[in-house]
């Protein structure tokens, strides 16, 4: 039996957090708000911030099933939402024709029924079953071409996929769903339009050690705490590419499997691929960058009392 929907700002709060999610009240109000009046919910930030983070916690707490779709480059109709199983259709083609006595109109009535369809992630997500409504996570939308969002249009609006051969197909009852996107193109106003919209930022000092306390518990206090300011103070720099929140967990895991206890200018220079992934970075920031933006944000860190 699934779980309710929150009642209230609070109690999706306090659910997020169950699922070891540290939200803030801006995002637990777009997703309260979504999750009662049912409609999509586009989130968009840069990678790394836990934008698809919140699906999996909601289908975790909701003990809802979680239906990812994983967008890419040239994503079709057939991988997206449903192809015809050919390989059966030709099979009982092939014993109707040795069979014999079977008229071409109810064959082709026959080979493109249900039973010969294959069901993908969208159509899936409108399948699902009366009172267990899925969470769908359309993940990573921008790295799909315009024609996959204007077929999006549809199952947005109404819930509903239109398969020529069968007719349209509508959601007894409707997934929750959550789309999201890196920003590496706009993503069209018609379909934005459909959803409820939030950017999901960067989190503060305040929530990002709160963060880390949840993901890596055992972290000595003084080295957490200056792991969060300087990867604070790190996106202060103007780097090709930010560490996001994963990157903050992974640097702090790897530090403790490298038994650290406080941070020096030589285990950051040695650990930099955990939190920075392009080189250009990596290269600029070794060295004396490394050292200074360590020393300043550890007595910025120490004065606040971080």
């Amino acid at each position: 039996m699934s779980i309710d929907l929150p009642a209230s700002i609070d109690d999706t709060l306090a659910l997020l957090e169950k699922g070891n999610y540290i939200a803030d009240r801006s995002l637990a109000t777009v997703l309260f708000l979504s999750l009662r009046m049912n409609r999509p919910l586009f989130l968009e930030g840069e990678a790394g911030v836990g934008k698809t983070e919140i699906a999996k916690v909601l289908s975790s707490v909701l003990e809802r099933p979680l239906i990812r779709l994983q967008c890419y480059e040239g994503l079709d109709i057939s991988s997206a939402v449903y192809e015809w199983n050919y390989s059966r259709q030709m099979i009982e083609i092939r014993l109707s024709e040795a069979m014999g006595g079977v008229e071409k109109a109810e064959l082709a009535r026959n080979i493109f029924s249900r039973e010969f369809l294959i069901s993908r992630p969208l159509l899936q997500a409108l399948e699902g079953r009366e009172g267990k409504a899925p969470i769908l996570l359309i993940d990573e939308l921008d790295r799909t071409d315009e024609p996959f969002e204007a077929y999006l249009l549809e199952v947005l609006s109404d819930f509903q996929v239109t398969i020529p051969e069968l007719g349209t197909i509508a959601a007894e009852t409707p997934p929750h769903v959550i789309l999201t996107s890196n920003r590496t193109r706009e993503i069209h106003d018609a379909l934005k339009r459909r959803c409820l919209y939030h950017w999901v930022d960067y989190p503060d000092a305040q929530r990002e050690m709160a963060i880390l306390h949840r993901h890596a518990p055992d972290l000595p206090e003084r080295l957490s705490r200056q792991i969060v300011a300087f990867v604070q103070g790190l996106r202060q720099v103007d780097l090709y590419k930010l560490p996001g929140i994963a990157e903050t967990i992974d640097w702090a895991k790897a530090l403790t499997e490298l038994d650290a206890v406080s941070l020096d200018a030589d285990i950051v220079d040695n650990t930099l691929g955990v939190l920075l992934k392009y080189q250009d970075d990596i290269a600029r920031m070794k060295g004396e960058e490394t050292a200074a933006l360590l020393q300043r944000t550890t007595e910025e860190a120490a004065q606040a009392g971080m």
